[in-house]
């Protein structure tokens, strides 16, 4: 297990102090996993973790029906980085129905671990990387040559 830990200090009855460590996961550390494990720049490593730690928090699972779609695309995005995990409870109402509720979790051990290691050397986090391949979200279409696009015509829109 990776430990990596944050003091803090309590105050305790008759004026006592005590010191506990608390494994939490804080912007610092949070944007650090990101950087290591997907391999991005550590100032949009930084903006993505700000953004995810406004999300959850001092939690570590947060609803899924909060979201905007686009917020859910950044989730998916350190799912597949394996930072997040997601799950979902079913609880019973009162007149037997079932109610079932999707949650976002954060991966603690992972995410400590990749900040304290960092990435392995031959893995490429694919899912942050399409702007070293000169292709943007928004122009991979226009990136295809034109017997991929000629292929797809002539095969009816599918693929074998």
């Amino acid at each position: 297990m990776y430990k990596l830990y944050n003091m803090l200090r309590i105050k305790m009855k008759r004026g006592r102090k005590k010191d506990i460590f608390v494994n939490i996961i804080t912007l610092s550390t949070m944007s650090k996993a990101i950087a290591n494990k997907t391999g991005i720049k550590k100032e949009n490593a930084k903006r993505i973790a700000g953004f995810i730690m406004d999300l959850f928090g001092y939690d570590n699972r947060i609803i899924d029906n909060i979201l905007k779609p686009e917020d859910r695309q950044v989730l998916y995005m350190l799912e597949a980085e394996d930072l997040l995990t997601t799950g979902r409870n079913e609880e019973k109402l009162y007149d037997g129905r079932e109610w079932l509720t999707h949650y976002w979790e954060l991966r603690k051990s992972t995410i400590l671990k990749y900040a304290k290691n960092g990435i392995k050397k031959g893995k490429r986090a694919s899912s942050f990387k399409m702007e070293d391949d000169n292709v943007s979200k928004r122009n991979i279409y226009n990136s295809l040559s034109d017997d991929v696009w000629a292929m797809r015509k002539n095969s009816g829109g599918t693929y074998s």
